[in-house]
């Protein structure tokens, strides 16, 4: 039998259909160490290495029944009978030195590109050259076939936890390590908070339930519809060509940052972000908007027993980035007071209400609603955090050695920034409309001096006032 796409999952066909600007994949592009024996894989092995692990992720053989959202039914997913993983992977060669602005450049022309709604919604790219012998695997998959979160999952599959692996049956894959952090979104939002709110759609019965969503949704439509997000440079019409930038920080130094400071990692990953896109904002000689920026912040209501169920099991939150307050150490309070608010209100539940009303529309009108839920008049800017396995990783007997995140953009949204922790790592990936946001480097400089800021305060003694 055919199997549908959720509403959920089309939302992010239909974004591409509205604009032509708007590419809905999501990426990473991994850095491995230089094989045991020296170099990168060839493309023969890089294919003999991924056929056989495709056995557990059958979606990935197969195609949209319909290219286009619309009608009177959602497409759905059925075998492509062509199918052939050489369609899907290739291999490309870094121009010398292969340092990062080498790389960086060859991200960007890879990542402005949308994929063929004629094949498996995939790509991936066996790119040698790097410095130090070093090579890399890009990919690139359409959000309608998995988030961020199931992506994680999807890596444990094609990469191994030890340089010289036993061979396995594919078709009973392992379930990816537990998450020892627990099961939180990105802001620290309890899983289970949203997936209670979830489930009151199913169960007419608990109207106590309907009624804190009910509320929830009044609740989010006043605060963050009504109320629009602030005008701001950061959301212009824009252009098809992106910008891909890095920036780098230990996990260790995130970590000192909330011990000193207080708070979570994420507080210190936000304010950062917060202080990187003031840096932009001034240098553009506009004036922070003095509510903050607000940001929308993709949070995973996966359940334990869903690991390799692909699609999108997110809802959104939208945080306010205290773009505003020029003192660091004022400005992360800020940050903490803001995403704090969010882990003891109704945000999370009426998100998730949202997305149920939205989804009970037909096809062929959820496009329109699909649109209202990722306008410029919601948010400014896209945020995603996601923590990532924290053991060393491989392929092909070679470590892998760090991730860079690609998080899409919307159309009249120049700017997203997915953050991603990897064994002790973290890598702001940073994805920016190239005619909008030519100054990208702004909000790279922006966001190292903003760490910089915070690690010298948390050197300092500083202590943030929890008044």
């Amino acid at each position: 039998m055919t199997e549908h796409l959720s509403p959920l999952d089309a939302t992010f066909l239909e974004l591409e259909q509205a604009d032509e600007t708007a590419h809905m994949h999501i990426g990473a592009a991994l850095v491995f160490d230089a094989l045991p024996d020296g170099g990168a894989p060839s493309l023969g092995d890089a294919l003999r290495h991924l056929e056989p692990r495709l056995e557990a992720l059958p979606r990935y053989r197969q195609r949209l029944s319909e290219p286009h959202t619309g009608g009177l039914s959602w497409p759905g997913w059925e075998p492509d009978r062509q199918f052939d993983i050489r369609n899907h992977v290739h291999r490309a060669a870094l121009p010398a030195p292969g340092g990062d602005d080498e790389f960086v450049e060859w991200l960007s022309d890879y990542w402005s590109h949308r994929l063929d709604r004629m094949r498996p919604l995939w790509d991936a790219v066996v790119v040698e050259g790097l410095a130090d012998g070093r090579w890399a695997l890009v990919t690139k998959t359409h959000h309608c076939l998995v988030d961020g979160v199931g992506s994680l999952d999807v890596g444990y599959v094609l990469l191994d936890s030890e340089p010289d692996p036993e061979p396995r049956d594919w078709t009973q894959p392992n379930a990816p390590p537990p998450d020892d952090h627990g099961p939180h979104g990105v802001l620290g939002v309890p899983v289970k908070l949203v997936q209670g709110a979830a489930g009151a759609a199913v169960h007419p019965s608990r109207l106590l339930d309907m009624l804190r969503r009910s509320r929830a949704l009044a609740e989010l439509l006043v605060r963050e519809e009504m109320i629009a997000a602030p005008s701001s440079s950061l959301n212009r019409p824009i252009g098809t060509e992106r910008r891909f930038e890095i920036v780098r920080v230990p996990l260790a130094q995130l970590k000192e940052i909330k011990g000193s400071l207080g708070g979570t990692v994420n507080d210190a990953a936000l304010a950062a972000v917060s202080g990187g896109l003031r840096n932009v904002l001034l240098a553009r000689g506009e004036e922070p908007p003095h509510q903050g920026l607000r940001a929308m912040v993709p949070v995973n209501i996966r359940a334990a027993g869903e690991q390799l169920a692909l699609g999108n099991r997110i809802t959104s939150l939208f945080v306010h980035l205290p773009v505003q307050i020029a003192d660091p150490l004022a400005r992360y309070h800020a940050t903490m007071q803001n995403a704090e608010g969010l882990k003891h209100g109704n945000q999370a539940v009426g998100g998730e209400t949202l997305l149920d009303v939205a989804g009970a529309a037909p096809p062929v009108l959820h496009s329109v609603l699909a649109r209202s839920l990722f306008a410029s008049r919601l948010f400014n800017v896209t945020v995603t955090n996601v923590l990532g396995p924290q053991q060393p990783l491989y392929a092909f007997g070679a470590q892998l050695r760090e991730v860079f995140p690609l998080v899409p953009i919307a159309a009249e949204h120049a700017l997203g920034i997915a953050i991603l922790s990897y064994d002790g790592k973290v890598v702001f990936g940073i994805n920016a409309d190239r005619d909008t946001v030519p100054d990208v480097e702004l909000l790279v400089d922006g966001i190292e001096g903003a760490l910089d800021e915070l690690l010298a305060l948390s050197h300092a003694g500083a202590v943030v006032d929890q008044a």
